[in-house]
């Protein structure tokens, strides 16, 4: 007798081959029988009748990091047919926590259930909250960068790399699942592609990946793909290029010169791929606009420069003709006479607080104490579809987990947190992109083998059993820039490690995940 067994359905291996009638049977983790199990007898039994059948969709790039402990539920990821997250990423990771390392601010203004300093200290806790989906961690660059020197604005010795070594070469012992980098923040953007490749060496030796929001993806694209890509050829370490784009109009032209560096790395044998989101808009912290000289030194120092004349009138001599203001609609604020403005864009914002837009920017960011987020609405529609056709693209929400109540209800996040995957399900069936079975394996097998998730992102006999179950007539995605708190719809049952999670599009408190190394 099976523990549970799925019937009726069109299963879907994760491989991007054509789907076949078949039914499914789990015995513990594990899938144990795929095809016709007439008579077969479970203690469980579901029925999959005009339903895709289909591994469980990871997200390669997620900033759960410490929100998992707080919500464990996973509640906007599980709702989308996410069973897996990799976190840690842009350079942000929850672990290690040492020396002068901060965590961000929406991190570290939450309460935990525990506390925690090594890779091995979080994955015990997390094993004690226990997530309901499973967890891989990318060991952050800026964390490691700012354990070993804080946030000084300069270039680390040759000592301080190779502290910054050996303190990545015990995470990733830990379990750590490979390193990234975000070199657009502090104090990563302060690194020389000699420490990143050093850096990146380490995790090639433990057989481990190179994520990286890269130093650019407007102006400087081609260049940071250059120094990106020239870290794979000088280490052989398997290389992702994050949220890959072309922000700002002026920069949509460069795709076919980024698609074919890509692709000329790849045939000389860089292990290199990428991952997107279905939006034409990013969302980050508002503080990003300023420049380096005022971004560094930790969060004290930046508020120093908003609040001094000298530099303000600097801050907004140099920002006012850089930054395209009418495409930057802000998203989350603490501060509770902010509170108006969350969701508006910032020409809005200006206009009813009667200042100039850059004004208002900095405003904002001094009111709040650099906590803002922001939405930039930066990108071509045309390239998005593009670059999501590509083989080697995968899907990565670049979206923490939220919920609808409780303390991760609080802020105004991007839709993407909610809607990623079942937008870009209902997009291959309506025809807009790529067919049905090649999205899936973008979703499941294919960053799987990427990140090295064993016995994960297929569905076939001996593989771990995070199963989803949709309707391809009603799965859609519900989630607007307006009203981004909408579960996603059409997603009956999720499946995590053999536990059914998600019956009948109803949360059954299993919580099954672990953290994968």
């Amino acid at each position: 007798m099976f523990d549970l067994l799925i019937h009726g359905g069109q299963v879907h291996d994760g491989g991007g081959g054509p789907a076949r009638r078949a039914a499914v049977a789990i015995n513990g983790e594990r899938i144990a029988a795929v095809g016709d199990l007439a008579g077969a007898a479970a203690r469980t039994t579901l029925s999959a009748a005009g339903c895709v059948v289909c591994p469980g969709f990871i997200d390669v790039h997620s900033h759960s990091d410490t929100f998992i402990l707080i919500e464990p539920t996973a509640p906007s990821k599980i709702y989308q047919g996410v069973t897996t997250e990799v976190v840690g990423n842009c350079g942000a990771s929850t672990a290690p926590r040492q020396g002068a390392y901060k965590m961000p601010t929406d991190w570290r203004e939450k309460n935990y259930p525990g506390t925690w300093s090594s890779v091995a200290e979080y994955r015990a806790l997390l094993d004690q909250v226990q997530p309901a989906l499973n967890i891989a961690l990318l060991i952050g660059h800026n964390s490691v960068r700012a354990g070993v020197i804080g946030y000084d604005a300069r270039v680390a010795t040759a000592d301080e790399v190779r502290a910054m070594g050996a303190l990545l070469d015990r995470a990733l012992a830990e379990g750590g699942a490979g390193l990234s980098t975000g070199l657009i923040y502090t104090p990563g953007l302060y690194s020389t592609p000699e420490e990143v490749r050093a850096l990146a060496e380490v995790a090639a030796r433990h057989g481990k990946i190179y994520t990286s929001h890269m130093r650019s993806e407007g102006d400087q694209l081609l260049e940071a793909l250059d120094e990106t890509l020239g870290i794979g050829r000088a280490t052989g370490v398997r290389v992702q290029v994050s949220h890959l784009k072309t922000a700002g109009r002026r920069n949509w032209g460069k795709l076919e010169a980024a698609l074919e560096k890509i692709r000329a790395a790849q045939a000389a044998g860089v292990r290199v791929a990428a991952d997107r989101y279905p939006y034409t808009a990013s969302c980050t912290d508002l503080d990003v606009i300023l420049p380096e000289w005022a971004a560094g030194d930790g969060r004290e120092a930046v508020l120093a420069c908003l609040r001094e004349a000298a530099t303000r009138q600097k801050l907004r001599a140099e920002l006012a003709g850089s930054t395209d203001w009418d495409t930057i609609m802000v998203g989350s604020l603490a501060h509770p006479d902010l509170a108006p403005y969350r969701g508006q864009m910032l020409t809005e914002i200006a206009a009813a607080l009667g200042l100039e837009p850059v004004e208002a920017a900095l405003h904002l960011l001094d009111v709040d104490e650099l906590r803002p987020s922001a939405i930039f609405f930066g990108m071509s529609e045309v390239n998005l579809w593009r670059i999501l056709a590509e083989p080697w693209v995968m899907v990565g929400s670049d979206a923490s987990i939220r919920a609808l109540t409780g303390p991760l209800a609080v802020d105004f996040p991007h839709p993407r947190a909610f809607g990623t995957f079942p937008r870009l399900l209902r997009a291959a069936l309506d025809g807009h992109t790529v067919p049905l079975p090649e999205m899936i394996r973008k979703m499941t097998s294919l960053p799987a083998d990427q990140f090295q998730l064993k016995g994960r992102g297929r569905l076939a006999v001996g593989a771990y059993a995070d199963l989803v179950v949709f309707d391809p007539q009603t799965i859609r995605d519900r989630a607007t820039f307006a009203e981004p708190r909408q579960y996603a719809e059409g997603l009956n049952h999720v499946i995590v490690n053999g536990r059914l999670t998600l019956r009948d599009g109803a949360f059954t408190g299993a919580r099954a995940g672990r953290f994968l190394d």
